[in-house]
């Protein structure tokens, strides 16, 4: 249940989006909000608990580009759902699994075998179907930031999978947000695009989507994920996707042709496969099996969008 109340949560964030940006919010400003107010939820709930961590210099580093990986990815994707639709952005940053598998084997220099190639084909054939033809009317640039925040996901996946599992994930959450709030702060002042001038409203929107759709949707994955072990849950996460689409359909009126939704459940099946694909052969095992729940890998790399 945790699983599915956290993937909810996270296929809640282009609705969430959406309306804060329909206050007359930008999109660093909302990703600064966001990660601003998560860090202080976070850190609070280490303060209570006495369990801030002492990160070494190295740890330090990881973090900060972790960080500097994590609010890349966000704001590809955020800025994705302002420019096409919100259902749309979510089915395409589904790439991310098959895309992990292909920098996982490039990483351990492995030769790639279908299981590499096979996940990564598929959801490509199903960008195919939901991008479909290109003419006047699709946001090349939107589809491309779409497909940007995938490509930046996969690669964050991939770094935070290999660094220290030294640091508790709320620990490790609470840092990344601190370097997240830093970076759009800093991008924000450079654009000047930084305005706290949207309608009140607003920030009860960007509180939904740090509270809801950031802290409790980490928290409650890395709870499933401890429960079900990390394979299983990430399968279950994939309601997420589900959860985008039907909410912008039901809330924001967004549409999609029966191809592109066609083309959907195929980026999802080619994300199954990355999924199995790219999980150790030991976590199969666990997930298969029983296991206690404190056996089970409860630190799968996953601070969404």
């Amino acid at each position: 249940m945790a699983t599915l109340v956290s993937a909810a949560g996270f296929g809640l964030i282009p609705v969430f989006a959406s309306y804060a940006y329909g206050t007359g919010m930008s999109v660093t400003t909302l990703l600064m909000l966001r990660f601003a107010i998560a860090a202080v939820v976070f850190l609070a709930w280490l303060g209570l608990r006495g369990r801030f961590g002492r990160p070494t210099g190295r740890q330090w580093a990881t973090l900060a580009l972790l960080g500097g990986m994590y609010a890349t990815q966000s704001l590809l994707y955020f800025t994705a759902v302002q420019r096409i639709a919100p259902a749309l952005a979510a089915l395409l940053l589904y790439l991310y699994p098959g895309l992990v598998s292909v920098l996982t084997a490039v990483v351990d220099r492995a030769r790639p075998g279908w299981a590499v190639v096979g996940p990564i084909l598929v959801s490509l054939a199903g960008l195919v179907l939901v991008v479909g033809r290109l003419d006047a009317e699709l946001d090349l640039p939107g589809v491309l930031t779409a497909v940007g925040a995938a490509v930046a996901y996969a690669c964050y996946i991939v770094l935070g999978s290999r660094a220290s599992a030294e640091l508790s994930p709320t620990v490790t959450s609470a840092y990344l947000s601190m370097f997240a709030t830093g970076a759009f702060a800093l991008l924000g002042l450079a654009l000047g695009s930084l305005d706290l001038g949207f309608a009140t409203a607003g920030w009860g929107w960007a509180a939904a989507v740090a509270v809801v759709s950031t802290v409790l949707a980490i928290a409650l994955f890395f709870v499933g994920a401890t429960a079900l072990g990390p394979v299983r849950a990430s399968i279950l996460s994939m309601l997420e996707a589900v959860v985008a689409v039907v909410a912008s359909w039901l809330l924001l009126g967004g549409t999609l042709s029966w191809s592109q939704l066609a083309g959907g459940v195929v980026v999802l099946a080619g994300a199954l496969w990355g999924i199995l694909a790219s999980s150790p052969p030991q976590d199969r095992l666990t997930t298969a099996s029983d296991a206690p729940a404190g056996r089970r890998g409860s630190r799968s790399a996953r601070s969404r969008s």
